[in-house]
This record gives structure tokens, C-alpha cells and sequence, in this order.
């Protein structure tokens, strides 16, 4: 599989659900395979480093190559092989819809999210207080 799209429905504010699905301090709450996410900057911006810290001491580091408040967020890989883009829409004041979108410019996606890791996220959002 060289892409994958996941789109779901979050029933909280736009601005919530961009401010906890970009936060490295939440990744590892609802992404099972990261173990730890750093960065070298915080809130983000176009060239924030992402670190992602897997099993034992391997890490990948992913750059934002797009960054647009509350609609947009991209990190690729520093080969610029693999992308993954969050598109965030406001479907009304507490309901979000969330495009998830990886893929590779060359190869095939090697572990690619399902709708249950996304699945999660949005149940983490919805249970939650986020302060921001």
C-alpha cells in the first residue's frame, strides 16, 4: 500500500482537537507504537522537529513541512519519503471532522494507522477536558 486515508468525526471544538492531536506530550495515548514523541519546539510551526521514540532507543525524526492553524499539519520524514498530513474541518462549534493521510513518495507504507488508532484518539478527545 503506497497511501492511506482515515477520516473521522471528533465531537469536540476544531481547536481542541488540533491543539491535542499535534501536542507530542498526547501521541503516546493514542498511538500504541509510539512510546515517546519530543520535539524541539512547542506549539509547532514549518520546520518544527518531531521526534518519535518506538521500542528500546530507535527514534524517527519528522520535520513539519506544512503548518496552518486549526486546518493543517504535515510531517515528513527527513529522506522525504514518508508524509503524513492531518486536515482538520469544523463542521459546526463541537464537532470536527479529522482527515488522517500517510503515504510514501517511493515504496510501500510499512505500518500503516487503522481506523481503530484514530478511533482511539477520538475517544480520548471526547472523554477529556483539554486545556489550552
Amino acid at each position: 500500500m503506497k497511501e492511506n486515508r482515515i477520516t473521522i468525526i471528533v465531537n469536540r471544538p476544531v481547536n481542541e482537537v488540533f491543539e491535542f492531536s499535534t501536542n507530542p506530550k498526547n501521541t503516546h495515548l493514542w498511538s500504541a507504537s509510539i512510546k515517546e514523541e519530543i520535539t524541539d519546539e512547542y506549539p509547532p510551526k514549518i520546520g518544527t522537529m518531531y521526534k518519535n521514540r518506538w521500542d528500546a532507543p530507535i527514534r524517527d525524526t519528522y520535520k513539519v513541512s506544512e503548518f496552518e492553524q486549526d486546518k493543517l499539519f504535515t510531517l515528513s520524514d527527513l529522506d522525504e519519503n514518508y508524509h503524513v498530513r492531518y486536515t482538520y474541518r469544523a463542521l459546526d462549534d463541537n464537532k470536527t471532522e479529522m482527515e488522517y493521510f500517510e503515504w510514501m513518495a517511493n515504496g510501500d507504507l510499512s505500518n500503516p494507522y487503522t481506523k481503530d488508532v484514530l478511533e482511539k484518539l477520538k475517544s480520548i478527545i471526547e472523554m477529556q477536558t483539554i486545556s489550552i
